[in-house]
């Protein structure tokens, strides 16, 4: 019987591997700090460039969709006539989401000296449709840059849900490398097939 050699195209990988571990020093307060602030908890780890594309990312999708909704669509309300639901999404974005809060508990909503009204909850009892403080006044004025900012601020809250998580779990799969040391393949990385 003769022994014939067949070429291969996938490269010989040693059994001996190296698995590159990443520090997470502490994951529950880097999960807080993702939280607080997108990307802030991979700054913490030194995970730099993940916190930058984070960052960039969420709070950038976050920030449009407060421009297109002229920063009235984030908002926290759980009058009888206004159950803000889509708030428990935008709140995943953290500190940004957190002046709705305030504004809600307060009779008078704090006038910021750069935006009037910045995320208070619009009037409902007694307003009528053509004033524009009210909600169906913004939702008629804004039309539908209101749904569109809406959206684009809870997507930003439920991204970072998704950061918050990797902060604390770490990546989601190990990188394996080869060791320096290890045999290289033969020359012609031909195997020889034996009856």
């Amino acid at each position: 019987m003769s022994s014939r050699t067949v070429p291969t195209s996938e490269p010989v990988v040693s059994a001996t591997e190296e698995h590159i571990e990443i520090d997470l020093k502490d994951p529950a307060f880097a999960a807080f700090l993702a939280w607080l602030m997108p990307g802030l908890g991979h700054w913490y780890q030194g995970r730099t460039h993940k916190a930058v594309i984070f960052f960039v990312c969420v709070f950038g999708t976050f920030v449009y969709g407060l421009y297109l909704g002229e920063g009235r669509v984030v908002y926290a309300s759980w009058r009888d006539n206004d159950h803000r639901l889509f708030y428990l999404c935008q709140v995943g974005v953290g500190l940004p989401a957190l002046p709705a809060l305030i504004q809600a508990r307060r009779e008078q909503p704090v006038q910021f000296p750069i935006y009037k009204d910045f995320m208070a909850p619009p009037k409902i009892v007694g307003a009528g449709p053509n004033d524009p403080d009210s909600l169906d006044g913004l939702q008629k004025r804004l039309s539908h840059f209101w749904e569109m900012g809406t959206v684009y601020t809870a997507i930003a809250g439920l991204l970072n849900i998704l950061v918050i998580y990797d902060a604390w779990g770490g990546p989601a799969y190990s990188i394996a490398g080869k060791k320096e040391d290890d045999e290289k393949p033969d020359s012609g990385g031909e195997k020889e097939d034996k009856p």
